[in-house]
């Protein structure tokens, strides 16, 4: 059995836009990107649908304007986050080696 192409998570559509309106796609590389959008995901509840217009018809703007918000705090928490783990990566390959 295969799920049908249709069905996604609806917060996939929501956290691609956000990092796109903070331009953080523009300033990092894809595998940060990729990294991000796992780390918000799974910061954020699964939401399945089939149609946009189905989010569009049952969802009242109180809890769009609530789903905004995660999306919003994840995304924050993520990049510093991966930054912080950017950093102390970089500071790890400057330390001669111990033996």
């Amino acid at each position: 059995m295969k799920l049908n192409d249709d069905i996604h998570n609806y917060y996939e559509h929501l956290v691609v836009d956000h990092i796109e309106a903070l331009g953080v796609h523009q300033r990092f590389d894809d595998e940060f990107i990729a990294d991000l959008c796992c780390l918000v995901l799974n910061q954020l509840p699964p939401r399945y649908i089939r149609y946009e217009v189905d989010m569009a018809f049952f969802l009242s703007a109180a809890k769009r304007m609530e789903m905004d918000m995660q999306v919003q705090e994840a995304v924050e928490k993520g990049v510093k986050f991966l930054e912080k783990r950017r950093a102390d990566e970089a500071e790890q390959e400057k330390r001669p080696p111990q033996e």
